[in-house]
């Protein structure tokens, strides 16, 4: 039987997302797409911070409350992935970190002053929360929790595990170019990424080929506050609550596209550090610092 692409899109988590699928017809392929679409946004209702009464909210109330509040599996699951990205960060992934937008606020073209900034540290840190799953404690009122910076990728492994739970074993998911690949297209070619220039608006650096696995991108150029001729980007330093320089993007390639998300950011905030640490990891990535070189083991065409 040949297999053919089966294209969808959604919104979701305020991104865009795309799935082509392969599969031998369209029931097949719109099964799977209807689930992979009704997981997204189940995950998004539970654990967006833009939504009253879900998951997150009950946590970020007992932040306020100092009250002690008892998980569910899935998250206890994402906050013990969480709390072990935190450590093995050197303390720099950190998903309390969210406060810090109560005084940055990129879209004002301002930079907020150093006495505010000092202000929302001590409410900034994963150490400072009791975690004994299922059970979590904040030990200081104010603190919140955001799980913005893995929303989307442990849906996109979520997706690609209920495509292969019907079938589907060629095909791709981005969401908001948080990506995974089911396997290669049917002729066994891989799947071409291109990679955003993180400078030049339009244009990329080159492709990624990408026959299973995920890829995602962190980078400085999505939110940014130019001053007194500096450039501030959106990925903040969660122990200075300063935006982190050094890197202007990199891109991780791993099994699973949080593990992707985890190591790509934090080696933007590991700053000039990043490149060796990448390295060291020994997984595959490719780097651009602020002064447009660029590295790593991933051969772009």
């Amino acid at each position: 039987m040949s297999l053919s692409p089966h294209n969808y899109s959604f919104s979701a988590m305020g991104s865009n997302c795309e799935l082509v699928l392969y599969a031998t017809n369209n029931q097949h392929s719109d099964q799977a797409a209807d689930l992979v679409m009704a997981e997204t946004w189940r995950i998004e209702n539970k654990y967006s911070r833009y939504i009253d009464g879900n998951t997150l909210s009950d946590i970020n109330h007992a932040a306020l409350t100092g009250e002690k509040i008892n998980l569910d599996d899935e998250t206890v699951e994402l906050l013990t992935c969480v709390f072990s990205a935190f450590y093995f960060s050197g303390r720099l992934f950190d998903i309390s970190s969210g406060v810090l937008r109560r005084v940055w606020d990129f879209s004002s073209g301002k930079l907020p002053s150093p006495s505010s900034i000092e202000q929302i540290l001590p409410l900034i840190g994963l150490n400072k929360i009791v975690w004994v799953p299922p059970h979590l404690q904040f030990l200081h009122s104010g603190m919140e929790l955001d799980l913005g910076g893995i929303g989307k990728e442990y849906a996109v492994d979520r997706g690609a595990d209920i495509c292969r739970s019907i079938g589907i074993q060629s095909g791709l998911l981005d969401f908001g170019g948080d990506i995974r690949a089911l396997g290669p297209h049917p002729d066994n070619s891989p799947w071409k990424i291109g990679l955003k220039h993180p400078r030049k608006n339009g244009e990329l650096l080159g492709h990624i080929h990408l026959i299973s696995g995920a890829v995602t991108t962190s980078g400085d150029y999505e939110r940014c506050i130019d001053a007194s001729g500096k450039r501030y980007g959106h990925i903040l330093n969660p122990l200075t609550g300063w935006p982190v320089s050094g890197l202007s993007s990199v891109t991780v390639m791993a099994e699973q596209c949080m593990l992707a998300g985890i190591l790509s950011t934090t080696a933007m905030l590991k700053e000039d550090n990043g490149k060796t640490w990448l390295e060291g990891l020994g997984i595959q990535h490719y780097w651009v610092d602020e002064k447009l070189d660029s590295g790593g083991n991933i051969q772009l065409s």
